[in-house]
Parts: structure tokens; C-alpha cells; sequence
């Protein structure tokens, strides 16, 4: 696909020659394409190429036109044959974007798809791989064999045969972007998050392997050369620019189908993919180490998007059937005691690392089956990361720390992906280390960093229904294990009222998160989950809310992918003469603008003298 653009007034347009699936337009020179300009933003603009079609996302403040369409941040257009894209002052114009070239790759795919399936389903007819105990599965003879087998297999199936050149090469390329990204993510020090034994090459050949490092490290340089830059930068650069580098380097270095190191390379792809089948998470494996990627989300078999930066993008991925992808759904949630089939088809459950899954097969689902895995980074987030991140200030993070350390019951409020759970993680560390913490979760989540910590984890029932161990049954059972503050992953039902009575009767700073789009709103969600455990007038349930809650800290995603604290409010009471719950705003955002700052609003908290009295925050400082 070609792009052509031009300034307003200039004749002869700039040409951009891709065949990514993400373009970035902006003035920061990391873009695709670079508009000079001071109206122009950092990152004013995203295309995503969607299946035949390219659709434009707006990043910056100033309005794009597409046609005669005005479009601004967080609004989405798909780009016609004939539309020009206006970025003031700038026009661009989209050529051969009528999906030739998208339905090419994605023959492509699925030719390689097709392939990797024949030989998964070869290997298993083969090997008892679904019998074989993880020891021997680990083994080096054990594994030698499989890659041999891996390797006849390519070969009668076809890879090497020179009608299937392109796809040769495809394998090849693949290999080699994965090892330059492995290398950026090792040479981080990013953990694994798997260092299983069949994740090994028994089958590498060193001479290979040096041409195939001397390749790759020739290609990182062409395309990030600054290895002290940001680490996600430079993933996102190579995932942009590296195919077509890898084509120059492929005519420079007069290699074709018929090279060695070209047909070992695509050996090693084939061997990945069948193995990640067999003992990882297939096309997952390579998703889930990537440290810029923040959510995956199967939508079907040859759907996969992920979330980088907060903004959503296909990841060019794909299961080779929907069988494999059950598969791999079992065997995830298998490893922490869940099950999933078609008498019970959803269910929620974790990676070994603590990432979040939530899974649904047919006959739930209609396009396959259906798999979302909220990751969690390989290093704790601490509440300084967050202020750099600009989610609060640094007077917020003060306050919410002597709030913490008083015993304040905190109540973390959101939507889907705000950073609850993040913040909630961040926010434990300021608990003072003498005390008893009990945590509990629906699916173990927290990375509380104390030492004094009991954790529990609901119980699904068992094949005959019984041995259910449910949130409300763990908030009962912790006031008996003698807990200084409880931790509840989240409030979602019955047990809202159990942990509203926890926290009345001696439990002072304990905290649990909601789901709820302003602090208000926690009051009506509140009121409904309590109903759902006990039929109490409403005077008496804003009684018990009033007493038990003293701060609720609210969380917003923007439209930009920022996370951020908008808003942090005090519940002071209920009012039995007026018969409401009182609320002071302590913190708001000074405007509704994606940047906005988190600020003071002049009201101070019922419990500001005890603060200052423990010398917790400086009053002076609490306006700055």
C-alpha cells in the first residue's frame, strides 16, 4: 500500500511505501510518516488496516477530516477508495488500499496455518504427547524426536517444495523478527514468563545460528540502533519497519527459497509453532512475554488483538483451528483447578505469572471460542511509577498514604481496565508491616509486598456441586483468622455487605475495589449489591455505607489510553434528619481534557486534624 501527502500549496506529493498492518502519523521523527509541523501532535494519528478496509484513529487534539468528515480523538473512520485524509496542514491520500495486498498476506497465513495444523495433527498420531508426564515431555531424547518428526513432517507436507517459496520466506522473516525481539526483551531483563524445558531448539545448528545473530543484529541496528532507548519504542519499531528491511537485506544478501539458512530458519519456525501447541499457549506464547502489551483478546480463531499503550491493534496472530484454541483454553485453566466444557462454557482463572483469564467456548460464543488475558507486568508497579505516569500527584500520593497509614477504609471505584487492582497493589505497601493482612480474590491477583499476609482464593463447586467456596464465604471465614485489615480483590455481589459490616466493626483500613463510573455511583451499585444479600431499607443501608467507607478514590480511562485518579471523595455520614448520605469532593480534575491534572478542591477531610496531629502530611503542602 502506498500513501502520498503533501503540504497545502505544495504540487509534487512525498510517497510512503508499507505493507504494515499500523502506520503512525505524526511530527515525532518515530513515526511512519513525519509531518513537520506545530499543529500537527507528537502522535496525531493511527491507520489500522481491519481485514479489507483501513480505518483512521485521531491521537491528537486538532480534528482530521476524512472527506468531508470531521473525526476527533477517540472517534474511529473507515477510509474510502477516493477520500483524502486532511491533518492541517497536510492532505493524504491512500493508494492500492483496496485490500489486494491485505488478502495476499492473508492467504498467506492461512497456507501456514493449514500447514502447522497438518503436522500438530501428524505429531499427535505419533507421540502420546496428551499421555506423557511433564518429565519425560522435558527430556532431551524425549524432545529430539519430536523436532526430528516436526521436521519430516514440514517436508512431506511440503514447506520445501518451490511452490511454496513465499511461504518459506514468510517462516523465515517470522523467525528472525523473534529473535531480535527476544533479544530486546532479555537484554531488558524482562522475566520470562515461562522457562519451560521444551521451549529449547535441541535441533539448532550453531553455524546457523551465528548467521542468523549476525542477521538479526544487522536489522536491529538498521531499525532501532539506540539500544538505551525506551524498550516498548523499540519493540514497536521493529514490529513497524521490519519486513521491509528484511526484504532489502533478503535482495542485498541474494538470499532466496533455496538458501540454507532460509530453510533452516523456517524449520525453526514450523518447530516453535508445533511445540508452543503442544505444551504452550500456540500463538499466545510470544504475546505474553511482550512487555509493551498490556491485554490480549481472542475475538476468534484468526482474530487476536492486543492492547499496547492503551489503544487496541490486531496482532497479526492466529490459531491454527478452533480445536487448538480449546485446547489451549483447558490447558490454561486446568493448571489452577478450574475447568471449562460445554455443561459449564465460561470461566474465569490465571497464567502461572498471575495474569487474568477470562474464557467462554460454545455454546456461549458464536465465532469460536473466545479468550481474554489481562497481563500483569513482570515488575511491580509502585505508586511512584503511577505518578510518573501522570495517574496522580505526587500531594495525592501523600494523602493517600496517611490515609492508608490511619486505617482509612478505601474504597478503589472504576471501569473495565481503569487500574483498579494496580492501584489497590500499590497503595497495600504503604500498611504498616506489624499488621495481619487477609487477602481475598475471586481469581488470585494482588502482589501484596509484606510478609504477614494470608491469601484465599474462591473454589468453583466440583463435578457433583458441592465444595463451592465463594467471596462471601471467605469474608465470613476471615473475621475468625483474627485479621487487622482485610483485602477484597473485588466487590461484586453478597459479600458487599459482609465486608461493609467487616469494616464496622474493628477492621479499620481495610479495602476492596468496585465497579462504578463516579463516586456517587458507588453509592446506587452499593445499595444493589447489599439488597442481593439481605432485603435492608435503604436508611439502613446508607447507614452502614456512611460508617464503614471514609474515602473513595475513583479511576478513569481516558480516550488516549491514560489511566488516572479523577476524582478522590470523603463519605462523611448519613444524615438521619435529612435522610441522606453525605459527600465531600476532596479531589477533582481541573477540566474533562485526556491531560487534565488531578487537584484540590479547597474541602478538607473530617479526619485531617488526626493526620497532621501524626505528622502524616504537611498542610501547607496539601494545596501546592
Amino acid at each position: 500500500m502506498r500513501i502520498a501527502y503533501n503540504r497545502i500549496g505544495q504540487a509534487d506529493p512525498t510517497y510512503f511505501n508499507s505493507d504494515a498492518t499500523i502506520i503512525r502519523i505524526g511530527s515525532d521523527v518515530g513515526n511512519d510518516i513525519v509531518l513537520k509541523n506545530p499543529y500537527v501532535s507528537p502522535t496525531h494519528a493511527v491507520l489500522n488496516r481491519n481485514g479489507d478496509v483501513w480505518e483512521l484513529t485521531p491521537l491528537g487534539e486538532n480534528e482530521i477530516f476524512v472527506g468531508d468528515q470531521s473525526i476527533r480523538m477517540g472517534e474511529r473512520a473507515i477510509i474510502g477508495r477516493s477520500e483524502s485524509i486532511r491533518i492541517f496542514p497536510f492532505t493524504l491520500k491512500l493508494e492500492n488500499a483496496d485490500g489486494r495486498d491485505v488478502d495476499a498476506q492473508t492467504l498467506l497465513m492461512d497456507r501456514i496455518s493449514e500447514l502447522i495444523l497438518a503436522i500438530h495433527s501428524a505429531v499427535l498420531s505419533r507421540l502420546d504427547v496428551a499421555d506423557t508426564d511433564d518429565s519425560r515431555r522435558e527430556s532431551d531424547q524425549f524432545l529430539l524426536q519430536l523436532e526430528h518428526d516436526i521436521d519430516e513432517l514440514a517436508r512431506i507436507n511440503g514447506l520445501q517444495d518451490p511452490a511454496n517459496a513465499d511461504l518459506m520466506l514468510r517462516a523465515a522473516a517470522m523467525t528472525t523478527q523473534s529473535r531480535i525481539l527476544r533479544g530486546i526483551i532479555e537484554g531488558a531483563h524482562v522475566e520470562r514468563s515461562s522457562d519451560e524445558r521444551w521451549t529449547r531448539m535441541l535441533t539448532s545448528s550453531p553455524d546457523f545460528e551465528s548467521e542468523l545473530i549476525s542477521l538479526a543484529s544487522h536489522i536491529e541496528n538498521m531499525i532501532a540502533p539506540d539500544q538505551k532507548a525506551d524498550i516498548s519504542q523499540r519493540i514497536a519499531a521493529i514490529e513497524r519497519k521490519f519486513f521491509k528491511t528484511w526484504e532489502q537485506e533478503l535482495e542485498n544478501r541474494k538470499y532466496d527459497s533455496r538458501s540454507s539458512l532460509i530453510r533452516y530458519l523456517a524449520g525453526c519456525y514450523i518447530k516453535k509453532q508445533v511445540k508452543d501447541i503442544l505444551f504452550g499457549y500456540g500463538p499466545l506464547e510470544d504475546l505474553i512475554r511482550m512487555p509493551n502489551i498490556s491485554e490480549i483478546m481472542v475475538v476468534s480463531r484468526d482474530k487476536i488483538y492486543v492492547e499496547k499503550n492503551g489503544v487496541l491493534e490486531k496482532s497479526g496472530r492466529r490459531f491454527v483451528s478452533d480445536e487448538v484454541s480449546v485446547a489451549i483454553i483447558e490447558r490454561i485453566v486446568n493448571r489452577v483447578g478450574r475447568r471449562i466444557n460445554t455443561a459449564e462454557p465460561l470461566v474465569d482463572a490465571r497464567l502461572l505469572d498471575g495474569s487474568r483469564v477470562n474464557a467462554v467456548i460454545a455454546p456461549l460464543t458464536l465465532s469460536g471460542p473466545c479468550l481474554t488475558i489481562r497481563k500483569f507486568p513482570a515488575k511491580k508497579m509502585l505508586i511512584d511509577d503511577l505518578v510518573k505516569k501522570g495517574a496522580l500527584t505526587p500531594v495525592v500520593k501523600e494523602f493517600l498514604k496517611a490515609c492508608v497509614h490511619v486505617g482509612c477504609n478505601v474504597l478503589i471505584s472504576g471501569g473495565t481496565g481503569s487500574g483498579k487492582t494496580t492501584l489497590l497493589n500499590c497503595l497495600s505497601d504503604f500498611i504498616p508491616d506489624k499488621e495481619r493482612i487477609v487477602t481475598i480474590e475471586d481469581t488470585a491477583e494482588l502482589q501484596l509486598q509484606k510478609e504477614h499476609v494470608v491469601r484465599m482464593e474462591t473454589k468453583a463447586a466440583n463435578i457433583e456441586g458441592t465444595g463451592e467456596y465463594t467471596i462471601r464465604d471467605l469474608v465470613k471465614n476471615s473475621l475468625r483468622m483474627r485479621p487487622d485489615r482485610i483485602v477484597v480483590g473485588e466487590c461484586r455481589g453478597p459479600e458487599a455487605l459482609d465486608m461493609l459490616q467487616a469494616m464496622n466493626t474493628g477492621h479499620d483500613g481495610s479495602m476492596t475495589t468496585i465497579h462504578a463510573n463516579t463516586a456517587e455511583d458507588v453509592i446506587q451499585r452499593l445499595e444493589v449489591l447489599v439488597q442481593t444479600a439481605a432485603d435492608l431499607p435503604m436508611s439502613s443501608i446508607h447507614s452502614q455505607i456512611g460508617s464503614a467507607i471514609d474515602i473513595v478514590v475513583q479511576l478513569t480511562r481516558k480516550r488516549n489510553g491514560r489511566r488516572c485518579i479523577s476524582q478522590i471523595t470523603e463519605f462523611v455520614g448519613y444524615d438521619k434528619s435529612e435522610g441522606v448520605l453525605r459527600t465531600k469532593d476532596l479531589f477533582l480534575l481541573e477540566d474533562e481534557t485526556d491531560n487534565a491534572r488531578l487537584m484540590p478542591t479547597g474541602a478538607l477531610p473530617t479526619f485531617m486534624g488526626e493526620l497532621i496531629d501524626n505528622k502524616l502530611i504537611d498542610l501547607s503542602t496539601f494545596y501546592r
